[in-house]
């Protein structure tokens, strides 16, 4: 039996060989063959029957649209997709800086530039940081791992600046690596603790985002498991729900309540809230100040989220340009925009979109989506080529386990520290000494609509209309 056995074994090696030897010297005809065969049923096939159909109907539908519309016929249930927006939405590349040549000048290189930022200047105990880009909050469990959450408390400890907790759990290891800590005081069940709040630097009312708006959401113990529940205080089979109000039958007066009663539990530190941009911001704004908030978060419409429906993050909302000029003109109007301090987020993703927000009118920037990826640099071969990048970095993905906190960390500083070294030359090459001097008089625009919507110069034309000489 065993020779026979081997007989067969020897045969089949023998067939392969001879196989392979035919395909190399026989490779090119056979290609023909195939392009022949493929040509005669694509040149010859009717419309209704041909592969070729696929093109006019992926640029008629989309791309994104068809395998979008293929998932929600598979599961019939409200599509979750990651990341936000995908569509294209006006945004600041079209802006660009003007340079100091002639008079004043560029700042020499050796010269340090005061980039530290106070965000709540009326409260009590402003919140201070040394750069004006921090961590937006992307929550425990709800979202990242227990891993990344860490790399970022000790990136943003090593770089001076703030990390805000988002609405999932919050873990004592985390305040102890943190630097600068934003309580995100949400529409759930957990992260209300006395001595979360008391240790908060600031805290965030957290009424919307962009990518998912007011909506709150409800998630289940099979997609959500691990230390996260237990540090959000979940029974074993309990769901953990994001309600859409903090109040029953919920009031202006009862969110000015809740300001008043956490600026006295935190002892003063500065109070905001946080929204997604929508086509009404200036009413919402006059709504916020009437809370009395110390600053406002505005997340414009490309922000991302863990997960949310494409119609929520597609069809409402306005671009983050139009809400940073918005919302910087409407405090402005209202004699306020020296007393609550202006976030901006969304779509914010390299250095330059970072300072033109801020040359806008913001004063601080929220990082998502650049400082996630940042954060698993290196990291993300670990899910590739069968799973995406962030199946690393979600609570829930397949490859979180493996993510190292001291790589990602290191990762993380060192993106901040890269980011904010390229503004230091920016504003050097504008001729300015201090963050603080940057306005909208450094900007022009490329594009005419963009120039007279924010009233800077069009380059091709370096006068506004309102400021052209007759």
């Amino acid at each position: 039996m065993a020779d026979i056995l081997s007989y067969i074994t020897f045969g089949i090696v023998v067939f392969m060989f001879i196989v392979f030897v035919m395909m190399i010297f026989s490779w090119r005809w056979i290609a023909k063959m195939i392009v022949r065969k493929t040509g005669n049923i694509i040149f010859t096939d009717s419309y209704q029957e041909n592969i070729i159909e696929m093109i006019p109907g992926f640029k008629h539908m989309g791309i994104q649209n068809v395998l979008e519309n293929n998932l929600r016929t598979e599961s019939g249930d409200v599509l979750n997709r990651p990341l936000g927006s995908s569509k294209t939405w006006p945004h600041l590349d079209s802006i660009t800086f003007i340079p100091a040549q002639t008079s004043p000048f560029a700042i020499s290189g050796d010269e340090e530039v005061d980039v530290s930022v106070k965000i709540g200047p009326k409260a009590k105990k402003p919140m201070k940081i040394d750069i004006p880009l921090m961590i937006s909050g992307m929550a425990y469990g709800v979202g990242v791992s227990r891993e990344v959450r860490l790399s970022f408390a000790q990136a943003a400890n090593k770089t001076g600046t703030a990390i805000n907790s988002g609405e999932g759990g919050i873990m004592k290891e985390e305040l102890e690596a943190a630097g600068k800590y934003i309580l995100q005081f949400s529409k759930t069940e957990w992260g209300k603790e006395e001595e979360f709040i008391k240790r908060a630097d600031m805290i965030e009312i957290k009424l919307g985002q962009g990518a998912k708006l007011g909506i709150g959401t409800k998630i289940s113990p099979k997609n959500l498991t691990g230390r996260a529940r237990e540090v959000m205080g979940l029974k074993a089979e309990e769901d953990a729900v994001i309600h859409e109000h903090f109040f029953e039958n919920q009031t202006l007066e009862d969110l000015k309540e809740l300001v008043d009663e956490l600026r006295d539990m935190s002892g003063g530190v500065p109070i905001g809230a946080k929204m997604g941009a929508g086509g009404k911001i200036e009413e919402d704004i006059d709504h916020l100040l009437e809370m009395g908030v110390d600053y406002i978060a505005v997340d414009g419409g490309q922000a991302a989220t863990h997960a949310g429906a494409p119609i929520l993050a597609d069809d409402f909302g306005i671009p983050t340009l139009h809400a940073v000029v918005r919302a910087s003109n409407h405090l402005k109007r209202r004699k306020m925009k020296d007393q609550v301090s202006l976030i901006v987020s969304g779509g914010l993703l390299i250095p330059g979109h970072f300072l033109k927000a801020l040359a806008l009118g913001a004063d601080a920037v929220y990082l998502g989506s650049a400082i996630l990826f940042s954060v698993a640099h290196g990291q993300v071969t670990k899910s590739l080529p069968f799973e995406p990048p962030t199946q690393v970095v979600w609570n829930e993905g397949k490859y979180s386990h493996q993510f190292k906190v001291k790589d990602g960390a290191e990762s993380a500083e060192k993106f901040l520290k890269a980011s904010t070294e390229e503004m230091k030359m920016a504003l050097r090459a504008m001729g300015k000494r201090s963050l603080s001097e940057l306005s909208r008089r450094d900007l022009t625009s490329y594009d005419e609509l963009t120039a007279r919507m924010i009233g800077i110069p069009f380059t091709f034309n370096p006068w506004p209309e309102k400021g052209r000489k007759k």
